[in-house]
């Protein structure tokens, strides 16, 4: 039985991840320091002898006896509210959580996968957004501790892949959704849904114009299990490339969830907040046959379901 360290595994993306590597067979440990995962989310899981969990931040040093043949690294704070309040332990996470858990690979002689974001891209100038983009990052912004600890932890990753001949795995994650997410993350689905069920206004920043593409979580924990068992070592984007404005999208939570008190309402956009958003998936598709298989309707149905009990 294969063994896989995955880190931020309370939080959203995390836990969905331990499900799926436990249902493939591994034996999994998980490790968070839960500042923004929560044991609900894999309190199913303690029961089986496959799971194991470890409380501990990532920053300070890794320690995991015995064999270990994966590591996907997915701790961090990850939406505006998060790391907006928590800066240092943002940057942390991304530098010092990386040296050690690329430390720890190393030693274990073990595969890495980390988990960058359509952030490293900014507020892009160029769209759809492709990996051999650059980016138009502002590195002192208030977005700039979350966007740059993620572009220095590709740099260290490439780091460790040349220098040590290190495996590694690095993947670029889009917008993503579905359930296990928090009510009050601040980020747009969570924030229209437990909007409208509790019939207050859906806050759209600016004039509602830029894009988002949503990924349902199903899709990008296929993607991501596809490239870490892939021979490809540079960035992949994973996301769903099907665009659509804040404005519309608004539009469909208020037709989905039918709360006759909710409407659209709109504040002034916060600073180099994103105007578009939309992967480029070529890649993943040419290297990994991967694409996007649930659409946004039947994503945001299964999604309403859990937020229908999860907003008090």
């Amino acid at each position: 039985m294969k063994t896989v360290l995955i880190t931020g595994a309370a939080g959203f993306l995390g836990s969905h991840l331990c499900d799926k590597f436990i249902r493939e067979g591994f034996r999994v440990i998980g490790m968070d320091n839960l500042i923004t995962g929560s044991l609900d989310n894999i309190k199913h899981l303690f029961p089986l002898k496959e799971f194991e969990y470890y409380h501990h931040d990532v920053s300070k040093f890794v320690h995991v006896p015995g064999n270990l043949d994966y590591i996907l690294h997915f701790a961090s704070p990850a939406s505006p509210i998060d790391y907006l309040q928590m800066p240092i332990q943002t940057m942390k996470v991304g530098s010092l959580g990386t040296h050690n858990l690329l430390g720890l690979a190393k030693a274990k002689k073990a595969r890495i996968l980390v988990a960058s974001t359509s952030e490293v891209y900014g507020d892009p100038l160029v769209h759809p957004q492709k990996e051999d983009y650059w980016g138009n990052v502002n590195p002192i912004g208030p977005r700039g501790v979350y966007d740059e600890a993620k572009r220095f932890q590709e740099a260290l990753t490439m780091a460790y892949h040349n220098f040590h001949g290190l495996e590694t795995r690095i993947v670029r994650i889009f917008n993503t959704y579905g359930p296990r997410m928090r009510v009050n993350d601040g980020r747009v689905l969570p924030a229209f849904f437990s909007q409208a069920i509790r019939g207050e206004g859906l806050t759209i920043f600016g004039d509602g114009l830029q894009t988002r593409s949503f990924c349902y979580v199903e899709d990008l924990v296929e993607g991501i299990y596809s490239l870490l068992f892939s021979d490809y070592h540079l960035p992949v984007n994973i996301g769903n490339p099907d665009e659509i404005s804040i404005n519309d999208f608004g539009k469909e939570i208020l037709d989905l969830v039918a709360n006759p008190k909710a409407r659209l309402i709109y504040k002034p956009l916060p600073v180099d907040d994103p105007k578009k958003r939309r992967p480029d998936i070529s890649l993943a598709k040419k290297v990994l046959g991967w694409e996007p298989k649930i659409n946004r309707a039947e994503g945001l149905r299964r999604t309403f379901e859990y937020f229908k009990e999860a907003v008090s």
